[in-house]
Parts: C-alpha cells; structure tokens; sequence
C-alpha cells in the first residue's frame, strides 16, 4: 500500500490501520459475533502479517483493556516500524467504562500508555468521548492538556475520536487528527471530513463496515465497495479496521488497495427537463 499524508503532521500513514480492541477487550463490545482474547503467538503472527502488508498504524486505548500492554510486549524492537495511536478520557475496568476527561487524568492517562507501550513517545492520542456534549467548551482543557504535553515530546499529535457531527467538526478546528464513524449506512459525519480536509488536518475513519454489520459484507465485491466509499473521500488518510485473523485481514487489505485502483463510478446525470 503506498502511504498516505496524515494532514500536516509530517507523518505518513498506510491507507488500512490495524485497530486493537479485540486484543484486550472481549466483553462490551458490539460485534456480530463473541470471541476469545487471543494468545500472545496468536497476536504476534497477526502484527507480522499486518507489517508484510504494509500497515503501520496501530489504534489502541486504555478503553481495549489489556490492548496497549499487550502491544508494548509484541512491539519490542519495532517501535520505529509502526504509528502508535492511543487515546485519553475513557478506561475499562473489566466490567464498565469510566470517563474523566480533566487534566490531571490526561496526564496520567498519557504516562501510563507511554510505560505499557514501553516507548518514549505516541505519535496520536486522541480523545475518547463519551458521547455526550462534544463541544470546545466541554473539551478544551482536556485538548490544552494534549498540546502540553505534546509541546514536551510525549506525544506528535493531538486527536479526538468523537461520536457525532458537531464533535468532528470542533476536533476539525482544533486538533490535528479527526476519527470519526463513515460508512455507506453512515454519512452525517461527511461535513466534517470536509472541513478537516480544508484545514490540512487528518482524518482517520472508524467503523467503516459498521463493526461487522454493514448490510451485504458477505458477498461479492460489498468489502470492496463499501472501502471505495470512505477511501476515495477527500480528506480521508486511513480507515482502522479490526481483525483477530491473518486471512480476514489480508482480505480487507486487498479489498482496500483494489479500492483505491479503481474510481468510484461517475454520478449519473438526467438531462432536460
């Protein structure tokens, strides 16, 4: 796959990110199906393959359980091959999440990725909303905590992956990485794909096949078509797609790169009246 910009970071991104929550969290989750945490050779064989793929971006969170200390223990002597990208605001005890989004929790949260992670420094972290308002007003000091501690060297760039329009829109004013939901079932987060693109900022899109239940994935050239759909949107710099096998991501992969060969097709046009 060849890489893609990601906004104005100066980082370069493949166009399929391995997203991490299976991982480390089995339990709340709304996948079609139940699954086993995987051993670590399990996980160690998958990340081989995602790197002879050509993917180098890894989406984690305090959120996925024991996802980034299982990452720091698979990764040593490879951080320089992968983008980490982590995120700050929600953790998961075992049985449910809990959200606190002040500064103080920011900078614990970021230090104690760094240690599980075993490495010096992320290159996004993000925040993780909860849903609720997504406004500057309710975020802004949890971003200035970011930026703080990205002017230290802890981390390169500053996200939030929200959960509605409005959130994208303010992480496309403010931050440097949009994550956001777009997929066909799902548009109406379009606007602020666009408005990120305007700003140089990068876009990273989540639950692009809806987590598994997007209508028609199962047959034919659907995987296909619905990565075309978020791929050839401008602005978008990777879709994080989640994957436990080797097979099923390598599918995903020649699904996304088939979709970046081929144009989506021209819109249809009625002429006279």
């Amino acid at each position: 796959m060849e890489l893609r910009s990601l906004g104005g970071t100066g980082l370069m991104v493949s166009p399929v990110g391995l997203g991490t929550v299976k991982f480390g969290r089995n339990r709340g989750v709304k996948y079609p199906a139940p699954f086993d945490l995987p051993d670590d050779a399990t996980l160690a064989d998958l990340l081989a393959v995602a790197a002879d793929l050509g993917i180098n971006l890894l989406d984690t969170a305090p959120a996925y359980g024991s996802a980034e200390e299982r990452l720091g223990r698979l990764l040593a002597g490879q951080r320089d091959r992968w983008l980490l990208a982590t995120k700050v605001g929600e953790e998961f005890d075992g049985n449910v999440s809990r959200f606190d989004f002040s500064p103080s929790a920011v900078r614990r949260s970021v230090e104690r990725s760094l240690r599980r992670l075993r490495t010096d420094r992320l290159d996004i972290v993000s925040v993780h909303s909860d849903g609720g308002e997504e406004s500057l007003a309710r975020f802004a000091d949890t971003l200035e905590a970011l930026r703080n501690l990205q002017r230290g060297g802890a981390l390169r760039a500053v996200g939030f992956s929200g959960k509605s329009l409005a959130g994208g829109m303010m992480a496309a004013a403010y931050c440097d990485v949009v994550m956001l939901t777009y997929n066909p079932a799902h548009r109406a987060e379009q606007p602020a794909i666009a408005a990120a693109q305007r700003a140089g900022k990068a876009v990273l899109v989540k639950k692009a096949l809806a987590s598994g239940h997007l209508p028609g994935l199962g047959g034919g050239g659907a995987l296909e078509a619905a990565l075309r759909f978020v791929l050839a949107e401008p602005g978008v710099s990777s879709v994080v797609l989640g994957s436990l096998d080797p097979a099923h991501l390598a599918a995903n992969v020649a699904a996304a790169t088939a979709a970046l060969r081929r144009p989506p097709p021209a819109p249809a046009f009625r002429t006279g009246s």
